[in-house]
């Protein structure tokens, strides 16, 4: 039996969940929240691995295998051409906003 999965911690969710291909009926590579997460506190923010995965809850190793998926599949979607899909596993995260004083600022 393996083990049980950890929650891993998010803290943004996304605006748009689905990205699509100009291709019709095209499969759309699947993006797990969690992998999304580690591509934006790594490529987005900065942050080195330790520290990004210290934000998550994950050892440093699982948060570099999670970067690993996400930028195979990011890569293939966009040299293959392919949408990219983003889903939700509520049951295995737990979103930590950026806390009641925090407004988003941004155009539409």
């Amino acid at each position: 039996m393996p083990r049980r999965r950890c929650r891993r911690r998010v803290g943004w969710w996304p605006r748009c969940w689905r990205f699509f291909s100009e291709r019709e009926g095209e499969e759309a590579v699947r993006l797990a929240l969690d992998e999304l997460e580690a591509l934006r506190l790594a490529d987005l923010e900065g942050l080195y691995q330790e520290e990004a995965a210290k934000r998550m809850g994950v050892s440093r190793a699982t948060f570099g295998r999670i970067l690993e998926r996400a930028r195979k599949k990011v890569a293939e979607a966009l040299v293959m051409g392919k949408g990219i899909k983003i889903e939700g596993e509520e049951e295995g995260v737990e979103f930590k906003g950026l806390g009641p004083r925090h407004r988003w600022r941004g155009g539409k």
